[in-house]
């Protein structure tokens, strides 16, 4: 059950980051996926001091994933075109 979640959650944290970095259009559900699982992962790393956030689902930890998601963002348009939106 724990994977669905995880699969659930980061397609929505990965879709609500697109919409705030005005990438929706170019990428799929996968994509958004991918962005929201490795987005919880940037923002745990960064918010925690090095260590994976482990807490259990809340609109904390859903504004830290969606954090790390939107500098995830940023950092591939960033190497993609050369700047930030």
């Amino acid at each position: 059950m724990g994977f669905i979640l995880w699969i659930v959650v980061g397609g929505v944290i990965g879709w609500l980051a697109s919409i705030l970095m005005r990438t929706d259009a170019q990428q799929g559900i996968f994509l958004n996926i991918i962005v929201g699982i490795v987005g919880a992962f940037i923002g745990g790393l960064i918010l925690s001091g090095g260590s994976i956030n482990t807490n259990p689902l809340n609109l904390t930890s859903f504004l830290v994933s969606l954090l790390g998601a939107v500098i995830l963002l940023a950092i591939v348009n960033v190497i993609r075109r050369g700047r930030a939106r």
